[in-house]
């Protein structure tokens, strides 16, 4: 049997609760937007999303050990292959629709996907994001963290803490029935109070037997609206916070990298978060 074929078998071995169940057609009834069973995730999917993310968070860790001033992005990338390798698992990037790294390292105004590469040295003053992604015996895990590189302006360093609070907010807004707008409107509030602005066009998503799974988590909403948040769903929050305005731009050239459009600085954190009868769980940070 493949893994593919055996994490389908949970589906059928592994029934969802007769309660969550119960809960699940009351929503229907009520015209809510409710998750396909698939995307419940069965105990044993749990464990096995759990096992990729311990890898994901210690490549973060590691990459966090040993970034600094001076390195090249391809030596994260490089720092990031022999982590998953030497751990038996994959890096999930690596030639999805053709992206050509194994992490995305974005800086100062990329928002998102910047590709690493020889040439691109981190210089003081800079802000990185980067987002690593594993798949350890078929789960994927998925979460990226913000480095601050050498003196950062007062401008920049708050941008990178607001952001993150902007994900703390919205996973505390994230209950069980409540639904994906509620993060949305959370985390867009917040940021627009700080006088930020939130990007549209990306979002959170759900993970775990794939890479990018539904629902779609946007980081603007209306409460209580969107897919309702059932007890075993997985996803990330992954806000994207920008300096100016919400506008984005792509790399014309690598068709990969996302820029601001005014060219001011962007700022993203991700977690994968498992949704449990009591509130979310932090799988990978």
């Amino acid at each position: 049997m493949t893994e593919q074929e055996q994490i389908q078998s949970y589906f059928e071995t592994e029934p969802i609760p007769e309660h969550i169940r119960e809960r699940m057609e009351e929503c229907r009834r009520k015209h809510m937007t409710v998750p396909s069973e698939r995307l419940i995730k069965r105990p044993s999917q749990i464990e096995g999303i759990r096992e990729s993310s311990k890898i994901n968070t210690g490549v973060l860790d590691e990459v966090a050990a040993k970034i600094h001033e001076g390195m090249s992005t391809q030596e994260i990338d490089d720092i990031v292959v022999e982590y998953t390798h030497s751990h038996g698992a994959i890096c999930a990037p690596y030639h999805f629709e053709g992206y050509p790294k194994s992490v995305c390292t974005s800086i100062n105004d990329e928002v998102c996907h910047g590709i690493p590469a020889r040439h691109r040295k981190l210089r003081d003053g800079d802000i990185i994001n980067v987002d690593v992604s594993t798949i350890y015996k078929g789960y994927y895990s998925d979460a990226s963290r913000m480095f601050m590189i050498g003196e950062v302006s007062e401008e920049r360093r708050r941008l990178v803490e607001e952001t993150k609070k902007c994900l703390d907010i919205g996973a505390a807004a994230a209950k069980p029935w409540g639904t994906v707008g509620d993060i949305g409107y959370a985390i867009s509030k917040y940021a627009h109070s700080k006088g930020y602005s939130v990007v549209r066009e990306l979002g959170g998503h759900g993970v775990g037997i794939e890479f990018h799974e539904d629902p779609f988590v946007s980081h603007v909403g209306k409460a209580h609206t969107g897919m309702v948040l059932v007890p075993g769903m997985i996803f990330t929050i992954e806000p994207m916070i920008n300096a100016g305005r919400a506008g984005v731009t792509i790399d014309p050239y690598n068709e990969w990298t996302i820029y601001t459009e005014d060219g001011k600085d962007s700022a993203q954190w991700e977690h994968t978060f498992l949704m449990t009868e009591n509130g979310v769980e932090i799988l990978t940070y």
